[in-house]
């Protein structure tokens, strides 16, 4: 039961990346603070991934495992001990948008499809070059204010069939710290067919994974480092990642993984070796994006990366044995190299240049069109042959 005043109009699928001011959302007449707004807007955690102590409950939504006290909210901020309930997020979106799958990024799963993407607010981590920071950290920091558009979890499901996109993905935040809200969408995705998404940072718990198993298929997980210091400035440990990564591809989800290569940080030919040769250790099948950073939020030393790191981010990851490595954000740059090719002949399966599918050559789903060898991933019977990689580019009203 959610309570509040959840239940409504989605006033626009929108996306509201840009920053606003917390001072400029307390001028506005009638307006609510926002975490007032947020904290009357909730559910009940699901018992799946909470457990009672003598003195609060043990959240096991994310890998930081908070003992939440009453009268007190987690790591996350949005997740609160209310006189002995842990409410959790529900009832609203902060984003909501129809976009190419490709541009989550899946590259293995219905390629050429649009996937309806939805966020909320808050995140477990604060990683200081947050390309999303207007809704992750809208409660941790003063600078961005993303305000929620409050709807019902029937609307958000019946845009994606509206809009003809076979997939709902979790997104722009945290989805591990909003996950009941994330699987009584999904809930109602899988009653159209649908299929359902994540796009996380990875910090995990074995009982939250186990709770999503029967409503979700997808995972993209940020692999940010491979340096546990790193991390632990991000506001999160290395091994929890490593061991969601083990655990999603023992589980059965399709995964993706996605690392942002940032110079001085991240970028060594070493770090990307040890990345790569972690992956191919858990599956040679794993696609491996390596994505190219540019100055964003409070991290705005270090230049854009330079197409030359991605190609050689992708040498080491196929160096590997990784079947499937993919440069990102440098669209046509990187040669051919954004392409998926059959691991068994090396001839070109999906033709691509950034978001836009130029060519899926497969005849029979998940087959080479050359050898006829396995290309892994969640393929459609009735695949589009190509794509304008645009999406909906505009809000969609309800």
């Amino acid at each position: 039961m959610i309570r509040g005043s959840a239940a409504g109009p989605i006033a626009a699928l929108y996306n509201p990346f840009y920053p606003m001011h917390r001072s400029e959302v307390s001028a506005m007449p009638g307006t609510t603070p926002l975490k007032t707004l947020l904290e009357g807007n909730t559910m009940p955690a699901d018992p799946a991934v909470i457990r009672e102590e003598k003195t609060g409950i043990r959240c096991y939504a994310c890998g930081h495992r908070c003992l939440v006290k009453p009268g007190r909210p987690g790591v996350c901020r949005v997740r609160f001990n209310d006189n002995g309930v842990l409410h959790v997020p529900a009832g609203y979106v902060a984003a909501l948008q129809v976009d190419p799958i490709e541009k989550k990024p899946f590259y293995h799963a219905f390629p050429g499809r649009d996937a309806l993407s939805f966020g909320m607010l808050g995140c477990d981590f604060h990683c200081g070059y947050c390309q999303n920071w207007v809704t992750s950290q809208a409660l941790r920091d003063d600078q961005a204010v993303s305000m929620p558009r409050f709807c019902d979890a029937d609307q958000v499901a019946d845009l994606a069939v509206e809009h003809k996109a076979p997939v709902i993905v979790s997104t722009y935040n945290e989805p591990l710290i909003s996950v009941e809200w994330a699987v009584e969408i999904f809930k109602r995705g899988r009653a159209h067919g649908l299929s359902c998404g994540f796009v996380s940072n990875g910090n995990a718990t074995p009982e939250v994974l186990e709770y999503l198993q029967p409503y979700l298929d997808l995972y993209k997980v940020d692999l940010k480092s491979f340096n546990d210091k790193h991390y632990r400035e991000l506001g999160g440990m290395l091994q929890n990642v490593l061991d969601t990564i083990r655990h999603l591809k023992d589980r059965g989800f399709w995964i993706e993984v996605v690392t942002l290569i940032v110079p001085g940080f991240n970028d060594s030919d070493a770090e990307l070796k040890e990345i790569a040769d972690f992956l191919a250790g858990v599956s040679v099948d794993i696609p491996w994006h390596v994505t190219a950073f540019r100055p964003d939020y409070k991290m705005t030393g270090p230049q854009r990366t330079p197409a030359e790191t991605l190609v050689r981010a992708y040498d080491i990851g196929r160096n590997a044995g990784l079947h499937y490595v993919y440069p990102g954000n440098i669209h046509g740059g990187v040669g051919d190299r954004e392409n998926t090719f059959c691991p068994g002949c090396n001839e070109v399966v999906i033709r691509r240049n950034g978001f836009y599918v130029q060519e899926n050559r497969m005849r029979d789903p998940g087959k080479c069109p050359g050898c006829g060898g396995d290309i892994v991933g969640v393929w459609e019977a009735q695949a589009p042959p190509a794509s304008d990689g645009n999406g909906i580019p505009r809000p969609v009203r309800v």
